[in-house]
């Protein structure tokens, strides 16, 4: 027995000795990612929390009274402290390929959608808007349709079926550290991971 702890503790000595390269996941950090969370029954159509997708509906009378509303708070996993989130607002065209509607949701599971409600990359970039940094959680947001196109400087007469508005986050830890990006599998809603780095609207016609 203590010929193989003393060949073990050689064999861990060696590695160490051996090591010529540092690596830039071996000085990790903690911090801590948002959470948004979608009021379902405020959607004009029906949707899934799990897919961070709301929806106006163009075609309804009500349209001008429509709401999209969520509440934005976040998860430090007790290893973090979070000062404040920074909310950017765009307004987009619809990409070349949009998700299904009625959402499908991945199985097994039930819990997903198949796929991505937005598209990835998902970066906070110079034409987005700095509408709210948020400094007490949850904070509740909700919004028009001419509200959040007033937000974007966005006339009416030009959104058309599947535009979206999306919200980003940005994150302010106590230490001084900003978190401007996050991994696509943090915003990727058809994963499930903990955190969400945007939530959005969707205009339909139904």
């Amino acid at each position: 027995m203590k010929k193989i702890i003393f060949g073990a503790l050689i064999c861990v000595i060696g590695f160490s000795a051996c090591k010529t390269e540092d690596y830039e996941w071996e000085d990790y950090k903690y911090t801590a990612a948002p959470r948004a969370t979608i009021d379902t029954a405020k959607s004009a159509l029906p949707t899934r929390q799990a897919a961070k997708v709301s929806f106006f509906n163009l075609r309804d009378p009500n349209f001008a009274n429509e709401q999209f509303s969520f509440s934005l708070y976040y998860d430090d996993f007790g290893l973090a402290t979070v000062s404040s989130i920074e909310v950017f607002a765009s307004f987009n065209k619809a990409e070349a390929s949009v998700p299904a509607y009625p959402i499908v949701i991945s199985s097994p599971g039930n819990q997903y959608p198949n796929i991505f409600q937005f598209p990835l990359p998902s970066v906070v970039g110079p034409s987005e808007v700095l509408f709210d940094k948020a400094t007490t959680f949850p904070k509740v947001y909700t919004f028009t349709p001419s509200q959040l196109l007033a937000i974007t400087g966005t006339s009416l007469s030009s959104v058309a079926v599947n535009d979206y508005f999306l919200f980003k986050f940005i994150i302010n830890l106590t230490d001084g550290r900003r978190i401007i990006t996050f991994t696509n599998n943090i915003c990727d809603e058809s994963r499930g991971e903990p955190g969400e780095c945007r939530v959005g609207v969707r205009f339909k016609s139904q």
